[in-house]
């Protein structure tokens, strides 16, 4: 997601604003759009499909990206057992 933000010129503030449009749900702040790029949180299909049509990014792009996170996720705690 970060790389196709890049290529639309946008910040991650503006992604926020215009995710917060589109949507009409004022919801997403920059921080958020931060967490989702960090992999700190995983955004649901409510906010995949508005980033899909907010960065023209075919959908199923970004579900799968969103399942390769997960996937590394449960690969992480795997290594990891606390």
């Amino acid at each position: 997601m970060p790389q196709a933000r890049r290529e639309q010129g946008l910040t991650q503030r503006e992604l926020a604003d215009l995710l917060c449009e589109i949507s009409q749900n004022d919801s997403v702040t920059r921080e958020e759009v931060s967490r989702w790029e960090r992999g700190k949180r995983i955004p649901g299909p409510y906010w995949r499909a508005w980033i899909s049509a907010a960065l023209d990014v075919p959908h199923t792009e970004v579900d799968r990206a969103a399942v390769i996170e997960r996937e590394s996720r449960r690969t992480r705690g795997e290594e990891h057992p606390h």
